[in-house]
């Protein structure tokens, strides 16, 4: 790969700020983009889940834990995996501390359908302490198309993130997005991009160290 060209101070400058005209123009694409994406209507999740996770079973409204949004990585792990999948990994390493999300009345939470006990050592092993849950057993990863029948009758795993919505205790889906859409996000600002609320969230709190958030 051939190295950029070396040019002096004034030139750089002159082309930083060309290159700038189109970074703002593809912010000002992206703020309208998750604009629309807000104004996705919405559909009721009226069948009963249960899912699998170190607190026991769970329901998909258990996994908002009390907040107004759930956003659901669904992580690659089938159930004859040893493992999970490198790509959906490297994606939940970079995610940052939850108490900023939980803080705008968003969870975040992991689902495969592998079973809880070939996850939980795979998550030991990571080191990771946020949710995870099995949905083996459950149509769940079919419905929202993460686990996909191929022609030949086997079952295939595909990554993404689904967003759902909480008014009392309905549960709305809100929105999905699929394998390259993965690449795209991963810091707080951008997963609540992809909500239904967006960056305001449930609650419109300051940023503040992760540790002094109420509760």
């Amino acid at each position: 790969m051939s190295l950029p060209e070396v040019v002096t101070r004034e030139q750089w400058r002159a082309a930083r700020e060309e290159l700038l005209v189109k970074e703002k123009a593809v912010i000002r694409a992206r703020e309208a983009l998750s604009a629309e994406r807000r104004r996705l209507p919405m559909v009721e999740v009226d069948k009963e889940y249960v899912f699998e996770g170190g607190d026991g079973k769970a329901t998909l409204l258990d996994l908002f834990d009390g907040r107004e949004q759930l956003v659901v990585h669904h992580f690659m792990f089938a159930p004859e995996w040893e493992g999970g999948c490198r790509n959906c990994s490297a994606f939940l390493d970079q995610v940052g501390h939850l108490a900023h999300l939980h803080a705008r009345g968003t969870s975040f939470v992991a689902v495969s359908r592998a079973p809880f006990t070939r996850i939980l050592p795979f998550k030991a092993r990571m080191g990771w302490t946020l949710p995870w849950y099995s949905s083996y057993e459950t149509d769940f990863n079919q419905d929202f198309e993460v686990t996909v029948e191929q022609d030949d009758g086997s079952l295939a795993e595909r990554p993404g993130i689904s967003c759902f919505l909480r008014e009392h205790d309905r549960v709305f889906h809100t929105y999905s997005a699929y394998e390259g859409v993965l690449d795209e996000v991963g810091s707080t600002g951008s997963l609540l991009d992809l909500t239904a609320l967006g960056r305001e969230g449930a609650k419109r709190e300051p940023v503040r160290y992760h540790d002094e958030y109420d509760g």
